[in-house]
C-alpha cells in the first residue's frame, strides 16, 4: 500500500461553493493527512508540501456515482475503480453486496488499490423472491443484513406484499430500503412509509404508471405479471443459478419484456399525464423521497441497438469479452422487438426526461448514476459523463447538477460534515476543472485534476491511467 501523501496546497484556485454556486477566486486550499485544514487566501505549506498551481482552476468537491456496481460482478475491479478515479469519480455508493463484501469490510479485510475512488455504502444480497417468500423469511433476510453491517438493503425483484414488510423491518432497525419498485406496489404508500430512493424510475412500469390517467388499471395488471420469474424455496446450488440470471437482468432488463409488457408501458406512455406526474413529484419531495434516474442506463436499455453506442470512443476501455455480450443483448434485442415495440420503448424513455425536469421543478431531491458495471454500453466512468449531459438535455440547471454529483450525495447520505464541500475538515476528496461549472454543464466534464484522499492526480496521469487500461484492453 502506498504511503501517506505529503500536505497538499492547492494555490491561487476559485472555490466554487456548493450551496449557493457562490465562488472564491484566489483561494489557497491546504491538506493535510487527507483532510482539508484551510481554505484562505495566502496560505504557506508546510515544509515538504506540494503545491499545485491552481490559478484559472475551479475547485468542487468529488463526483460520486450513486449508483454503481464495480465490485462483486467479475472483472478486473482495480481497472474499473481507475478508470471511475480518472473522469473525477472519487466516490460510489455499491448498489449489490453480499454478505462476503460485509464481513471483509468489517473485519477490515475489504482494502482497495491507491487509485480508487471511496465506497461510501454497500448492501448485502439483493432482496428477491428467493429470500423474501414469507413475512418471516423478509425480515429475517433484512435482520441478517443489518446484523452483517449492511448500510441499506436493496429490492428488486420482490412482491408486492413481501416488499412492505421488508420494509417495515428495515424501518425498525433504522436502516434504508431502496431500489425497485414490485409490479402493482402502491407506490406513494412505499414513499410515505420512508422509501430512501427510487432507483430507474422504478425499474419496469414504475413511476411511469403513477403518471398515468389510467394508473389504477396499470399498477393492477403490473401487479399480476412477473418479469422476472425467481422460485420461492432454496434448492442446492440454488444461489449460483440465480447469479447467473441476474447478470443477464443486469446486461440488459429490458430483454426479458413480453409483448404484453410492451403493451402495458404503451397504455401507460399514451395515458401520460403532467399535472399527475407534478402532484406524483409533490408527494415524493415532501415524503423526502430520492430518486436516481440513471437516464443514461435507461438509454442503453432501452435503444440497445442504437448505433451510436457501438461507434463510442470510449468502448476502448472494455474487454473484448465484454463487447462480445454487450453486441449479443443487441443482437437478442433486435431479433425479441418488432420496431413498433422499440418505438414504444423509445418513447417511454422520453417521457423519463419529462420526469426529471417536472421532478427537479417539484423539489424532489436526486443524485447521479449510472448502473456500470455490467449494464450493457454503460462504460464505467465515462458513464457519469454521459448521464450528466442527459439529465442536462431534461432541463436540469448546471448548479443542479454540481450539487447532485457532491452535496446532495453527502445529504443523501448524511455525511456533510465529511464531504460535499470544500471547507476545512471535510475530506480532501476535489475535482479540478478549467471552465466554471455552474455557468454551463459541459464544463462538469472539463477535468484537469483530481484530490482522492489527499492525494493529487493531475491531468497527466489521469490521461496515462485511461491510455494504460484502453492499451490493456487491446491485448486482453
Amino acid at each position: 500500500m502506498p504511503g501517506r501523501p505529503p500536505a497538499l496546497l492547492l494555490s491561487g484556485a476559485t472555490v466554487v461553493d456548493t450551496r449557493d454556486g457562490s465562488h472564491r477566486p484566489g483561494t489557497d486550499v491546504l491538506i493535510q493527512d487527507g483532510v482539508i485544514t484551510a481554505v484562505a487566501r495566502g496560505l504557506t505549506p508546510p515544509g515538504g508540501a506540494e503545491t499545485v498551481d491552481a490559478r484559472g482552476h475551479y475547485v468542487v468537491p468529488g463526483y460520486n456515482d450513486m449508483h454503481a456496481h464495480p465490485l462483486g460482478r467479475g472483472g478486473d475491479v482495480a481497472a474499473t475503480l481507475a478508470l471511475m478515479l480518472a473522469h473525477g469519480i472519487t466516490g460510489y455508493r455499491q448498489m449489490s453486496g453480499d454478505l462476503g463484501l460485509l464481513h471483509a469490510r468489517a473485519s477490515g479485510r475489504l482494502t482497495f488499490p491507491e487509485a480508487s475512488p471511496a465506497l461510501l455504502a454497500l448492501p448485502g444480497p439483493l432482496l428477491t423472491t428467493l429470500n423474501t417468500a414469507t413475512p418471516e423469511q423478509a425480515a429475517a433476510t433484512v435482520r441478517e443484513q443489518v446484523e452483517a453491517g449492511a448500510d441499506f438493503v436493496k429490492s428488486v425483484a420482490m412482491t408486492k406484499e413481501r416488499f412492505f414488510d421488508a420494509q417495515a423491518e428495515a424501518l425498525r432497525l433504522g436502516v434504508p430500503i431502496v431500489g425497485h419498485l414490485p409490479g402493482g406496489l402502491d407506490v406513494l404508500k412505499a414513499s410515505r412509509l420512508g422509501m430512501k430512493s427510487i432507483e430507474h424510475f422504478g425499474s419496469g412500469l414504475g413511476v411511469l404508471a403513477c403518471c398515468s390517467t389510467d394508473e389504477h388499471a396499470l399498477r393492477q395488471a403490473a401487479g399480476e405479471r412477473r418479469r422476472l420469474s425467481l422460485p420461492k424455496i432454496r434448492l442446492p446450488f440454488m444461489d449460483k443459478a440465480v447469479a447467473a440470471l441476474m447478470r443477464r437482468v443486469v446486461l440488459n432488463p429490458v430483454n426479458l419484456n413480453a409483448p404484453e409488457d410492451i403493451a402495458l408501458v404503451e397504455h401507460a406512455v399514451r395515458t401520460y399525464d403532467e399535472d399527475r406526474t407534478r402532484a406524483l413529484a409533490g408527494h415524493f419531495a415532501a415524503d423526502g423521497t430520492w430518486h436516481v434516474p440513471t437516464l443514461i442506463r435507461q438509454k442503453t436499455s432501452k435503444l440497445c441497438d442504437d448505433p451510436a453506442f457501438a461507434a463510442d470512443p470510449d468502448l476502448r476501455y472494455m474487454a473484448p469479452a465484454t463487447l462480445k455480450t454487450w453486441n449479443g443483448a443487441v443482437a437478442r434485442f433486435r431479433k425479441r422487438f418488432t420496431a413498433g415495440q422499440r418505438a414504444v420503448l423509445a418513447a417511454s424513455h422520453r417521457r423519463e426526461y419529462d420526469m426529471a425536469r417536472i421532478f427537479d421543478e417539484a423539489g424532489v431531491r436526486m443524485l447521479v448514476g449510472t448502473d456500470s458495471s455490467g449494464a450493457v454500453w454503460v462504460v464505467p466512468g465515462a458513464a457519469l459523463h454521459d448521464e450528466i449531459d442527459l439529465l442536462a438535455e431534461a432541463g436540469i440547471a448546471p448548479l443542479t447538477l454540481l450539487r447532485m454529483l457532491t452535496l446532495h450525495a453527502a445529504r443523501f447520505l448524511g455525511t456533510t460534515d465529511s464531504m460535499g464541500t470544500v471547507e476545512e475538515g471535510r475530506n480532501a476528496d476535489l475535482v479540478l476543472l478549467d471552465a466554471d461549472p455552474v455557468t454551463d454543464a459541459a464544463h462538469l466534464h472539463r477535468v484537469v485534476g483530481v484530490v482522492r484522499a489527499g492525494r493529487h492526480h493531475p491531468e497527466a496521469a489521469l490521461t496515462a491511467m485511461k491510455d494504460r487500461l484502453a492499451t490493456t484492453r487491446r491485448v486482453d
